[in-house]
């Protein structure tokens, strides 16, 4: 079975029923949730972006102009909401004038004198983000099983899925989850763009134009992801364009160009708020590893930890471990866990997951490969079975 020149077979079905399951486990944590001050923030903040001006002068939204706090995760809570606004009045408009529920043909501007008239709230602020969550994990299974095979991508995929921190993240408004599909995206697009050149030059403009949307958006959720991924892009590219690095710049130029159009955008085209990514602090940060601490001490989890201990130890003592495909996600992990922001409450380290599960299921699936194919089968398959029952044990906490 073919759709659009994708093959769809056993491995990819397979892959469809563990994003499935993740699925799942974000929908039963959402069924569960009680809406909160933070939601409807996000809720009343998005909807004023996309429907009308704040009413404060100089400001964005009367939230301000969210100096450093990026505006992606607000456009993607209010969407949902206002485009069933659009429909309710839209829906109005065909019943006669005296049985018209809106005679101003307006809704309640305020997201909490809103909450009666529109309806499933949580899941339409909640479900988006469980939509990008879901994404992402298409992707690293999609680059992982490119760069190591059926093996090593089900065993990162498998990794994301029952990882509780991804969970949390994805079934609440927040621009992690999104800085976090964003650089992912960012990053590996760039490399196809790397190798894409080295071919005809029909193949270059959907990846760039990829690599552009890719790096808009990320700087639309964090400025700093959206640094780090287009500094990462530069070396990355230049690595492996060889003999065609003479046009990695003029990529990167046009992309960067193209990205601050994208950001531009998110601001609704207007210039005094735009102008607060520059000055607002966004991509402050310094080194701490509080937070890689506490995600690999924590119980739920030790078997990821175990098998980043592992993976670290093949890495460092098995020469055939050592390669770029293995390398470049260790480098980002490496990266990424010590950092954190001053001026924003954003966790760079959940950022930093999707390249550890990259460079793990990279890794083991080197291991497969050796005499030892057994034993360290049997170790994946008693990671796995033990990182789901822990997530699956810690859902009703999640929820809370």
């Amino acid at each position: 079975m073919k759709l659009l020149r994708i093959k769809i077979g056993r491995p990819q079905q397979l892959a469809a029923l563990l994003l499935l399951f993740f699925l799942a486990e974000c929908l039963w944590v959402v069924n569960r949730q009680q809406l909160s001050q933070q939601d409807y923030r996000y809720a009343e903040c998005g909807r004023e972006m996309w429907e009308r001006p704040s009413p404060l002068a100089g400001y964005f939204t009367t939230c301000g102009n969210l100096n450093g706090d990026g505006t992606f995760a607000y456009r993607v809570a209010g969407f949902p909401l206002t485009m069933q606004r659009l429909a309710m009045l839209g829906g109005d408009k065909l019943r006669k004038p005296e049985n018209r529920l809106y005679a101003e043909g307006t809704l309640h501007g305020s997201m909490w004198e809103a909450r009666h008239e529109l309806f499933s709230v949580k899941y339409l602020l909640h479900l988006p983000f469980v939509f990008f969550a879901t994404w992402l994990g298409g992707g690293l299974w999609w680059v992982s099983r490119r760069l190591f095979g059926n093996e090593g991508g089900f065993f990162a995929l498998g990794l994301y899925c029952f990882c509780p921190a991804v969970v949390r993240s994805a079934v609440m408004p927040n621009n992690d989850v999104l800085a976090m599909w964003g650089l992912y995206g960012l990053v590996y697009a760039a490399m196809g763009v790397a190798h894409a050149i080295q071919g005809p030059r029909s193949k270059w403009k959907p990846r760039i134009a990829l690599m552009t949307i890719a790096l808009g958006l990320t700087a639309a959720a964090h400025l700093l992801a959206a640094m780090i991924g287009f500094v990462l892009a530069v070396l990355w590219m230049m690595y492996l364009a060889e003999r065609r690095r003479s046009y990695v710049m003029q990529i990167l130029v046009f992309s960067a160009v193209g990205a601050l159009a994208i950001l531009f955008g998110f601001y609704a085209f207007r210039l005094a708020p735009f102008s607060y990514v520059f000055t607002g602090g966004g991509a402050r940060f310094w080194f701490a590893l509080d937070g890689a601490r506490r995600f690999f001490l924590n119980m739920a989890n030790g078997p990821i930890a175990v098998a980043t201990l592992v993976a670290l130890l093949l890495y460092v003592s098995v020469r055939r471990c050592r390669y770029f495909g293995n390398t470049a996600p260790l480098v980002m992990v490496l990266l990424l866990l010590p950092l954190v922001t001053t001026q924003t409450v954003s966790k760079p380290w959940l950022w930093a997951l999707p390249f550890l599960f990259t460079f793990v299921g990279g890794v083991f699936a080197d291991a497969l490969e050796t005499q030892q194919r057994k034993l360290f089968l049997g170790l994946s398959g008693a990671i796995l079975l033990t990182q789901a029952m822990l997530c699956l044990a810690l859902l009703p906490e999640i929820a809370r």
